[in-house]
């Protein structure tokens, strides 16, 4: 009796073993690439990738039975890499054309972004989320967060734990939370934030403060906002109303002795930090709006949307302001060093760029903000990361995406160089793929071909 069980359970693993080894009518296979471990960066050469059903189902130095896959791609002389994630992206809203919103979504795609974080949520964004998860849509994946909780929004603690209490319910994934939240109203977010279960995330308000914002474990910190104020002396009896830009008015007053404590805080609290570093080295920063536009990515964007992002430039750093290259200088030294003692001693960098914002087009921005992140002294193997298997930690989805290995999602790139020698080469994309789903550059370029024309034409 027990040789007869035995004997049908070798059948039984035998005929499993076969039936996935088998690909089927749909199965892709990339032959011969080079795969990128993002958590070491180490690179496993001459390996074939086998996918199916949106998965990657194997991976190996040798396949057998090649032409029974529907899809073969040559990676020969390529590398392979997960997917990157947008982790403070913007994703449009109505009125906007379904065309409108769909191109959106394939910029990002089109630079090897498989995961979104939007943050600025509206109801629109649950059904679209919905969409994307069936493959009805052609996007990255999406997280989003609730509909903005700022000073306007939310007025008083029984309009917060009404907001936050309805969020929760609707389906979001995380609240927004942004400037002008007064700090009794802010306490009461938090307060129901914790009691039905919902994490929060953005910006810091001027009257609730770094620390006080770090206490209470944000799930992220965005634009390392707050970290300069919170390095202000109180010696130096500031109007902390009076920051500026990102506390940009008050550069030349701070004590950078204090920037291991707040990362400590940090860490203490679990709070990831996103920088959207190439918001400060492009909307605020000393070079205008004419040399921006000349950018090739720009053709993408509307012209009516480069106008209006002239306009809103001109007022943040045009000769009619108070800005100043030296006092810019002093701010971009000390936001540098925030984000090396971060990523050093913190508890997590995330990549995110905050597209589209001004001349920050979705998907080319991300190149933008990983130059960024290597000025400020993080390695391209840092960078990789806080745009791979970082997300993937953060969401608690490591299971799901953020890294080439068996049984996760087929989220990844090609590429025609290693980008932990040169971050650059991930502007060179063979293509991407996105849920199994295989862009190559051809059809790639095509698409890009379509939006430019559709925007030159509004």
């Amino acid at each position: 009796m027990k040789k007869g069980f035995l004997l049908i359970f070798l059948l039984v693993f035998i005929c499993c073993n076969e039936s996935q080894d088998k690909p089927s009518k749909s199965g892709t296979l990339i032959t011969d690439v080079s795969i990128i471990d993002v958590t070491t960066g180490t690179v496993l050469e001459n390996q074939f990738i086998a996918i199916d059903s949106g998965k990657i189902k194997r991976i190996s130095s040798s396949v057998e039975n090649k032409e029974l896959y529907n899809l073969i791609i040559d990676g020969k002389g390529k590398f392979a890499l997960p997917g990157l994630a947008e982790m403070h992206a913007h994703i449009p809203s109505p009125p906007i054309s379904k065309e409108q919103l769909e191109q959106t979504l394939f910029l990002y795609l089109s630079n090897g972004i498989t995961t979104i974080r939007g943050m600025l949520g509206h109801p629109s964004h649950l059904e679209l989320r919905k969409q994307v998860e069936r493959g009805e849509v052609l996007s990255p994946r999406i997280f989003t967060s609730s509909p903005s909780l700022n000073g306007n929004t939310v007025k008083t603690p029984e309009e917060a734990k009404d907001k936050v209490t309805s969020y929760q319910k609707d389906g979001y994934d995380f609240l927004k939370i942004h400037p002008g939240i007064q700090r009794p109203v802010f306490e009461q977010v938090i307060q129901t934030a914790n009691e039905v279960g919902i994490p929060y995330a953005g910006h810091v308000p001027v009257d609730v403060g770094i620390k006080l914002a770090l206490e209470s474990n944000y799930a992220t910190v965005d634009h390392v906002d707050g970290f300069l104020e919170g390095l202000v002396p109180t010696s130096q009896n500031v109007n902390p109303n009076n920051n500026g830009f990102f506390g940009y008015n008050f550069a030349g007053v701070v004590d950078t002795t204090q920037i291991a404590a707040l990362v400590q805080l940090s860490k203490e609290h679990k709070v990831w930090i996103v920088p959207t570093q190439s918001l400060f080295e492009r909307w605020f920063a000393p070079i205008s709006a004419e040399e921006l536009i000349l950018q090739p990515e720009m053709k993408y964007m509307h012209v009516t949307t480069l106008m209006n992002w002239k306009i809103r430039k001109d007022q943040s750093t045009g000769n009619a302001t108070n800005f100043d290259k030296e006092q810019w200088q002093k701010f971009i030294t000390i936001r540098r060093q925030l984000i090396k003692a971060l990523q050093k001693d913190g508890y997590g960098m995330l990549l995110g760029s905050d597209a589209p914002q001004l001349f920050n087009v979705p998907g080319f921005s991300i190149h933008h903000e990983m130059a960024g992140m290597l000025r400020a002294g993080m390695t391209p193997l840092e960078i990789l990361q806080a745009g791979t298997i970082n997300p993937a930690v953060f969401f608690d989805k490591e299971d799901s995406f953020g890294q080439i290995k068996e049984g996760l999602e087929a989220d990844l790139l090609l590429v025609n160089a290693n980008p932990i020698d040169d971050i650059e080469a991930l502007k060179k994309l063979t293509g991407v793929m996105i849920q199994g789903k295989w862009l190559d550059k051809k059809t790639i370029d095509k698409k890009l071909k379509v939006i430019a024309a559709y925007a030159q034409n509004q």
